[in-house]
């Protein structure tokens, strides 16, 4: 809903600023989304003078003016012009270089027009935002004082934009917003005073009801018939304000159905009588009628739809917008005068069907004012007659308003119960009356019994009448009571949970994305990933190709990639935290999160070229998610033990004594045949649950830093072991060689060839020795090189290579 400042002072008596006003607007529950006020923007543009304008040597249309700024001591500017109306004595608006021209956003500079110099610019109506005459530029008055701002020779109104919640249709005119403020204490509500227009003779076009129904779904149509009126412009004041607004000004007769639609949420429609063929009938529509509406588009009608039609058809869709064959133009000269009441309910599946968002549509399906039918055609009336002439008819009335009137009781101590609010009912009282509702009677107890007025049909209960109170005095006035809690907040997250979401996280940190996919798939994807059996068949698939429960996430993974590369994205790295299922009996599923790597390890690049994805990048992953969810990562064993689906060679299995924690490897060459999906992919499963739950510590303070101030010492080994043995078995052995001293094992090389015998490698480790009383001698690092040469030999079998 949109308003502007002098639209708003023509029913609230105010001398709030725009700052206090949109505050407040937004306090009482009327949401401030924007407020434009040009002052603002306009404030740096002045007033200057043409005092010479000649023809520019290079341009025909273009001309050469000397600008005065009135700025002491400043020089005249030179500013090429092509208004039609540049000239010498004009007063006009100077834009300077370095300022920014609100209608493009473009920030001036002085440039070169055609080989001349241009210090400025004089800037036209719709350049500064102030409407669409863009025909030449402002022309001030004649006495508007030389560089003045413009703000000070012009009056600019600031426009207002609030959101209206649905509950709210009153608040859909100004005045209802003037009535909101008014009661708020930011103003007085200006009377409204509407003297009923005389009709002068009988309308020749009559207005009936065919059925009940029809009267339901129209309960009221109040028309009047109005000739020899002379449709032309509208007064620009009403063009000013339509414009602000975001409406495009039409006709006279046009823009007094949207100045009272906006000014008292009360639609209405204006016909040209001499295109209607007989009487109005509004009724409910009549299979596959038609009409073509005032959007230039052809609608099909339903019996749930209300047409306001004549002797030949709909001549327009009752209260979402009128027919194009009888709208107004230019050359009308008698028209026939709608305003109606109509079922919300009914209003808003028409719009909805037909996919119409119109100004009549938007407030007759929340609900117009019962009681406005008969004083939007008095209102409507009058302005016709101030705008166009012409002469009135009686009024014609067909039906009558709806009942609305609901009596609803007020006991203030429900105001102090439900809001905090210690209100008597003297102030309960006042704030009702002044949003227009008639306290009726109240008891000795305080309690009032309150008739809501009929612009409000939100009011059914007293916590509505609670609310309307508690809204008026100032939610920002309830008092702040903190709610009872305990001490400590308890913990939401299981252990459970709490691993799932450090996993998901962590694989995340990896640049892998998360996916959601089906927990069923293909049965032939199932069986290849040791799935498939009867008791997890689908008895009612969403449909025939998704059949099975999924044994495994990596499946639905690895399709999911082959659809990202047939789409041009080759290099893929997708995870899922979910369940797969082992069986149809409860504990048979098992929380898994799940990775998934193909293609490429990045994007090409100078420092670095790309590699492809192998297993130690699953490895890596799995090791991520694991020291994630909280498992011993230093402590766990690497077994060649994966399953079938991976490949038998490049794969391996993560585990903590007997329990397996992980699978991780290149996806088996077979698998991925039987997906139909291309290779090479590498992945990993995680079991979360089986992810041991940590200790409980004594204290959650972390331990003291012990730092060293001694400096550490590498030394490398190579070890000559089976080829069997893993690299994993080398560094666990050299690492628990002396655990006070030793501070780190990595693997550098491994290297198998004719350089060694048969059926053996050599594993090269460098070993950090970080001493924490003292720097170490040469005795006590040889020392400690024979006892992990000791370690590794006993654990393995291996020989340090000479």
């Amino acid at each position: 809903m949109k308003f502007t400042l002098s639209w708003l002072k023509d029913h609230l008596e105010t001398d709030a600023s725009v700052e206090a006003i949109a505050e407040r607007l937004t306090m009482i529950g009327l949401e401030v989304e924007a407020v434009e006020d040009p002052a603002a923007v306009l404030a740096p543009f002045t007033v200057a003078e043409v005092v010479a304008a000649e023809q520019h040597p290079n341009a025909d249309k273009l001309r050469l003016c000397t600008v005065r700024t009135g700025t002491a001591g400043e020089a005249d500017l030179q500013i090429i012009c092509g208004a039609p109306n540049a000239r010498a004595g004009i007063k006009v608006v100077l834009a300077r270089p370095g300022m920014t021209i609100p209608e493009s956003g473009m920030v001036l500079k002085t440039g070169k027009i055609r080989g001349v110099e241009s210090q400025g610019m004089m800037c036209s109506a719709r350049e500064l935002g102030l409407g669409d005459d863009h025909s030449g530029i402002i022309e001030l008055p004649e006495d508007a004082p030389l560089g003045a701002s413009l703000i000070d020779v012009m009056t600019f109104d600031p426009m207002f934009d609030i959101a209206i919640t649905p509950n709210r249709p009153d608040c859909l005119g100004v005045r209802g917003v003037a009535r909101d403020l008014a009661a708020a204490g930011l103003g007085t509500l200006k009377p409204l005073t509407v003297e009923p227009v005389p009709g002068t003779f009988d309308s020749p076009i009559a207005v009936r009801h065919d059925s009940d129904a029809d009267q339901e779904a129209c309960p009221m149509f109040v028309g009047r018939y109005i000739r020899g009126v002379k449709n032309g412009d509208s007064p620009q004041w009403v063009k000013d304000r339509l414009t602000a607004i975001g409406l495009r000004p039409i006709s006279a007769l046009v823009d007094v159905t949207n100045l009272i639609s906006y000014e008292f949420a009360r639609p209405l429609h204006v016909f040209d009588a001499d295109k209607l063929k007989g009487h109005i009938h509004p009724r409910l529509a009549r299979p596959g009628e038609t009409i073509l509406a005032l959007d230039e588009k052809e609608y099909v009608l339903t019996p749930e739809d209300v047409g306001i039609c004549d002797e030949a058809g709909p001549q327009g869709i009752g209260g979402v917008m009128g027919g194009l064959e009888t709208g107004c133009t230019e050359s009308t000269v008698n028209v026939f005068l709608e305003s109606a009441l109509f079922d919300p309910r009914r209003i808003a599946a028409t719009g909805r069907r037909l996919g119409i968002d119109s100004d009549a549509r938007y407030r007759f399906e929340r609900g117009v004012d019962p009681e406005s039918a008969i004083l939007g055609a008095e209102l409507g009336t009058r302005l016709i007659l101030d705008w166009c002439g012409g002469e009135p008819s009686h009024l014609l009335i067909a039906g009558a308003p709806p009942a609305w009137r609901t009596e609803v009781p007020l006991d203030p101590a429900r105001v102090r119960a439900l809001c905090g609010v210690n209100l008597d009912s003297r102030a309960c009282r006042r704030i009702l009356e002044d949003l227009g509702c008639e306290v009726l009677a109240q008891d000795v107890e305080g309690v009032l019994t309150v008739l809501r007025p009929s612009w409000r049909p939100d009011i059914s209960a007293e916590h509505d009448l609670v609310e309307e109170v508690a809204r008026i005095h100032g939610f920002d006035r309830i008092p702040t009571v903190s709610m009872p809690r305990d001490p400590m907040p308890k913990q939401v997250l299981t252990g459970e949970q709490t691993r799932r979401v450090a996993a998901r996280r962590a694989l995340a940190g990896r640049g892998l994305s998360e996916c959601v996919t089906w927990s069923f798939l293909p049965k032939a994807h199932a069986e290849a990933f040791g799935g498939g059996q009867p008791a997890m068949d689908l008895a009612n698939p969403i449909s025939s190709d998704l059949d099975a429960m999924r044994p495994s996430i990596l499946p639905n993974l690895a399709t999911a990639a082959q659809r990202n590369a047939d789409r041009g994205v080759p290099n893929a790295a997708l995870f899922e935290v979910g369940p797969d299922f082992q069986g149809g009996e409860p504990g048979e599923q098992r929380m898994v999160a799940a990775g998934l790597r193909a293609g490429q390890s990045g994007p090409r690049h100078w420092d670095a070229p790309p590699r492809p994805v192998d297993a130690f990048d699953a490895k890596a992953d799995a090791l991520a998610a694991l020291a994630a969810a909280g498992a011993p990562v230093d402590n766990l064993q690497t077994a060649a033990e994966a399953p079938a689906w991976y490949h038998p060679g490049r794969s391996g299995t993560l585990k903590l004594g007997p329990k397996v924690l992980a699978w991780f490897g290149e996806v088996h060459p077979g698998v991925l045949k039987t997906l139909d999906v291309k290779g090479p992919m590498v992945a990993c499963e995680v079991f979360l649950e089986a992810v041991p739950a940590p200790k409980a510590k004594a204290t959650k303070a972390r331990p003291l830093l012990a730092a060293s101030p001694f400096h550490p010492v590498e030394r490398d080994f190579a070890f000559v072991v089976p080829e069997d043995v893993a690299a994993e078995s080398v560094v666990r052995a050299a690492t628990g060689a002396d655990k006070a001293l030793i501070a780190g094992v990595s693997v550098f090389d491994v290297y198998q060839g004719d350089r060694l015998e048969a059926g053996k490698k050599s594993v090269a480790v460098c070993v950090t020795l970080q001493p924490t009383e003292r720097t170490l001698t040469d005795e006590e690092i040889d020392a400690a090189g024979k006892k992990i040469v000791a370690a590794v030999k006993k654990a393995t079998g291996g020989e340090l290579r000479g």
